[in-house]
């Protein structure tokens, strides 16, 4: 198998800058590690076909000379040439996944073949943006990464849920027929700054709602958990996974702190000073009624752990949308 690390030891030697591709690098989370893998003086290649992401997340690094845009769909070929690749493509809220759930099915599992095919010709180092939707409604809590997860095949949420779990096999078929030298990460609630205002998911509607005053609906009666991992942690998950030369994956990378998803109504209620009512709506079908990774692994193997409380990480968060919604 080819050393990226040897590799990438020798360009820097001769003054050459290896080059990172980052598929969905305009989105909320691809846009964070655009801004920190630019500000620390790498190459940076940001592919984005702006279905979920927009220009205004990486606008601030648009004049930087070690920072480029393309406009693509990863489920189309495309060839360039790089040292490594974060794989993040995807939308991954259920309003913008089951918009188009075609869509989502092709850019999970055609994007993979693609970007594997990119990395195999290139023997360059490649990470798959896995999800916690893998476990589907687990039965086994917290969520190792041994669990093989329970996921409706057929269901709703399924072309996110099995197109992530498509993707983890290419991933580790590629791996093991081609000796692609991968890197697979399972990611567990995030939130923080560029969240889209209108992506359903919880936190971010739970702010713009609790901002305008609008009713804030819990689904069921709001026992269900998850563990919510502010947005500067993951990225520094991220690249420890990818710069590290011994673990594959998969890894979890979440906050494992639970929270029931009332306790998060009403946090951001007291945090915004808002009076908005909170109203009961019946569960959507397959939601998952609690999650929570082990990152137990994570932790051996990247010396990795989340460090914002999430009552701070939800001040910034309010902060932006304040700010957002301000225009």
């Amino acid at each position: 198998m080819v050393n990226v690390a040897e590799l990438e030891k020798s360009k820097r030697i001769l003054g050459v800058i290896p080059t990172t591709l980052i598929t969905g690098g305009a989105g909320f989370i691809g846009s964070h590690l655009c801004e920190r893998l630019v500000l620390a003086g790498d190459e940076v290649l940001c592919l984005d076909n702006f279905y979920t992401g927009t220009k205004e997340n990486i606008r601030g690094l648009l004049h930087r000379t070690n920072f480029e845009l393309v406009r693509h769909d990863i489920w189309l070929p495309y060839y360039v040439e790089v040292d490594r690749i974060y794989n993040l493509a995807c939308p991954a809220s259920p309003v913008h996944y089951q918009n188009d759930p075609v869509s989502t099915t092709k850019t999970a599992v055609l994007g993979a073949i693609n970007m594997l095919g990119l990395a195999k010709r290139r023997r360059a180092r490649i990470l798959q943006a896995s999800t916690s939707e893998v476990y589907g409604d687990p039965k086994v809590h917290p969520q190792p990464e041994s669990y093989w997860g329970h996921v409706n095949p057929i269901g709703p949420r399924a072309c996110y849920d099995e197109g992530k779990r498509c993707a983890e096999t290419l991933f580790f078929d590629y791996h093991r027929q081609n000796g692609v030298d991968i890197r697979v990460v399972r990611i567990f609630n995030t939130y923080g700054p560029r969240m889209h205002p209108r992506d359903g998911r919880v936190v971010s509607n739970f702010i713009v709602r609790a901002l305008t005053g609008e009713p804030i609906a819990l689904y069921g009666d709001g026992s269900q958990t998850r563990s919510f991992c502010y947005v500067d942690d993951l990225v520094d998950g991220l690249i420890a996974m990818m710069r590290q030369d011994t673990e594959i994956g998969p890894l979890n990378l979440g906050n494992p702190v639970e929270f029931t998803i009332r306790e998060l109504a009403e946090t951001v209620l007291r945090l915004t000073n808002s009076k908005s009512k909170i109203i009961v709506q019946p569960l959507p079908a397959d939601d998952p009624v609690r999650r929570q990774p082990d990152i137990t692994n994570a932790r051996k193997a990247l010396q990795w752990e989340p460090k914002v409380a999430l009552q701070d990480g939800l001040k910034e968060t309010i902060d932006y949308f304040r700010k957002l919604l301000a225009k």
